[in-house]
């Protein structure tokens, strides 16, 4: 490209040549530069030279000269009459094809003056509107003015040299059918400020004197030949500044130079299809509106709308990388209107159904569960899954005691701070609470969400649970109150968890032969004075995390195969020595028990009561007193059977 750029014509000025310059400045440059293929001079001459017939005429004869310079037309949509000469002109210059998509029409032109007209090679229009937000992206082909079809600028060349072609309504650049939408194409702008070759007038100028003169020249003739050049105003005073798609201010002639660019090397945008565009978009509101109404999580509605932006643009960039143009504005409004429509409509009806939901599920289980529940919603409709789980029930004892003489508000108020309690405790340890029965808790942990954990966590709930116990007996004792304590089982196995009950009333809750053998469970805790007992399903899940002794194996009622149950003690970590110690006589015991040596395990159990106040200790005590004198053991006589729930 030449540019008749503002150093240029400062350096004319100092020489006394001022602007608007004599026309034949313009000769020794397109003598210097005839060598091209074609040379478009993005300038207009539509008025004679200011410096007279002489000047326009050494001008033609330049242009004629080179034979292959191209000038543009200026076509205007103000009426006015054309001349013969003009019509003349203009249907030299048209398109023979009525099926070219035409992009607007006018109604009038502004020619090269006659000396000119007829020297060029040819022409076409330069009158290029940007698009509605005044930037310059898609370059309109054809115009239509009257009964002529006048095509750009630069396509009269290309069609003369046979590389635009027509068929039918389809518009063809080297064979490659152009992407064409009311009859223009999307340009592939460069991302650097020069992509093309520039060389200031001035240069061109100094380099024909220093030829003329036997110097070496700055820039050689034969550099244009058989090249595209285009001659354009580039100077800010000269208002031919454009904004385009990839800078706030450009050229016109930079424009043109792209245009020809695209066309010559197949470079240009090609658009999405407008049905494919309209299913990507109506599908990207959909997934906004299902996952937003799915999703109940203000943060994980933004995370997904800022998620779904980004793979937007990425995806247009992608796109844009291959030569396809998607417009993401209209994308990006839509997800837009979609997210917030249905942000709204959740906060306004789901969403308070839902935040009342979990204020109640809060109530007997941990947040974490409940927004599991919450988020998988088919949890909540009636029915079940098998799934193994570890079952919780608690007993107050000495509640009935404690309640004598008092109102039954009083009752109440105690037996809610002694419920809230433990309550907390099995929460805070991912716990479910099941149901409260009158002074007793029923909790499990592996529903609806189950981890590696769940048995650890209810042996360390129950703990918990005596410890929250001992700080409230403290009170009730500063009050002159009884003191209570609280029998726990645990017991772990397969249930049936879900919604179960009736189409009209139903809870999330567990059932199975798992449930009742750890209410047995429980209730055996007074037979052998213990507060926490735990079935050896549940002792093995836990490792070596927690103190315990074998109480033994039991048959409860309705049983017949007998399950070996141990009592929790604590945690290894934190258990005092004595306790230890204590327990390890007391295993010693068990194992002379096992091996009947009854004799010697009364001799242990009861050197451990003469120090503590142990119940099963006692109990062993007694039986293997009452078993000595037994010499007709049946094999199953280590199993303790229960007669009474």
């Amino acid at each position: 490209m030449i540019h008749v750029d503002q150093a240029t014509i400062d350096e004319l000025n100092q020489q006394g040549i001022t602007w608007p310059w004599p026309r034949q400045i313009y000769a020794p440059i397109i003598d210097y530069i005839s060598e091209a293929k074609a040379i478009f001079i993005d300038i207009l001459f539509t008025e004679p030279s200011s410096y007279g017939e002489e000047d326009d005429i050494k001008f033609s004869k330049a242009i004629k000269k080179s034979s292959n310079v191209y000038l543009p037309v200026f076509l205007s949509i103000n009426k006015r009459d054309l001349t013969e000469e003009d019509h003349s002109f203009l249907k030299g210059i048209s398109v023979n094809n009525s099926e070219i998509p035409i992009s607007s029409e006018y109604f009038s032109a502004i020619l090269p003056i006659d000396e000119l007209k007829k020297e060029v090679a040819g022409s076409g229009n330069v009158t290029i509107s940007p698009d509605d937000d005044g930037i310059y992206r898609e370059i309109p082909l054809f115009f239509q003015i009257r009964d002529y079809i006048i095509p750009h600028f630069l396509l009269g060349h290309l069609i003369e040299d046979n590389i635009m072609d027509f068929k039918g309504d389809s518009v063809y650049a080297n064979k490659v059918k152009l992407d064409l939408l009311e009859g223009k194409v999307l340009l592939r702008f460069y991302k650097s400020e020069n992509p093309f070759k520039v060389f200031s007038a001035s240069q061109i100028l100094q380099s024909y004197l220093d030829e003329e003169a036997s110097k070496k020249p700055i820039v050689k003739r034969d550099y244009f030949k058989d090249k595209y050049v285009f001659i354009g105003l580039t100077a800010a005073g000269l208002y031919d500044l454009r904004p385009t798609s990839v800078a706030s201010v450009s050229t016109g002639v930079l424009i043109h130079a792209t245009t020809l660019d695209n066309l010559l090397n197949s470079t240009f945008l090609k658009r999405v299809p407008g049905i494919v565009a309209i299913t990507v978009i109506l599908l990207v509101c959909i997934v906004t509106t299902v996952f937003v109404l799915r999703t109940h999580f203000l943060w994980k509605n933004v995370a997904f709308f800022i998620a779904l932006n980004l793979i937007l643009l990425i995806a247009s960039i992608l796109l844009f990388k291959s030569r396809i143009f998607f417009s993401l504005l209209p994308l990006l409004f839509s997800a837009s209107i979609s997210f917030i429509v249905s942000l709204a409509y959740s906060y306004a009806t789901e969403g308070k159904q839902r935040s009342l939901v979990q204020r109640t599920l809060l109530q007997y289980m941990d947040k974490q569960i409940a927004d599991y529940i919450l988020n998988n919603p088919e949890l909540m409709k009636p029915g079940g899954r098998n799934t193994n789980v570890t079952v919780f029930f608690a007993d107050i004892v000495g509640f009935t005691t404690l309640s004598e003489n008092k109102k039954p508000e009083e009752v109440a108020s105690i037996l809610f701070d002694i419920l809230n309690a433990m309550t907390e405790e099995i929460i805070v340890m991912n716990g479910v609470i099941d149901k409260y029965i009158g002074d007793c808790i029923m909790a499990f942990w592996g529903a609806p969400l189950d981890s590696d954990n769940d048995e650890i966590n209810a042996c360390q709930a129950s703990l918990n649970s005596l410890r929250t116990l001992d700080e409230i007996n403290r009170g009730f004792k500063e009050k002159g109150m009884t003191e209570i304590s609280v029998r726990i089982g645990l017991h772990t196995g397969p249930v049936i968890a879900g919604n179960l009950g009736s189409n009209r009333i139903f809870n999330y809750t567990v059932v199975g032969d798992t449930v009742n053998l750890a209410s047995r469970i429980e209730s055996v805790n007074r037979v052998y004075g213990t507060n926490i007992i735990i079935s050896e399903d549940t002792l093995s899940n836990t490792g070596d995390k927690f103190l315990t002794r074998e109480i033994g194996l039991i048959a409860v009622k309705g049983k017949e195969v007998p399950i070996r149950i141990y009592e929790l003690i604590g945690e290894r970590e934190t258990v005092d020595q004595e306790c230890v110690l204590m327990v390890e006589k007391y295993n010693q015991g068990m194992e002379l028990y096992k091996q009947k040596s009854f004799e010697k395990a009364i001799e242990v159990f009861s050197g451990i009561l003469e120090n503590n106040n142990d119940g099963p200790s006692e109990f062993y005590k007694e039986r293997c007193d009452n078993l000595r004198s037994n010499v007709h053991l049946s094999d199953d006589w280590q199993v303790i059977k229960f007669t009474e729930k």
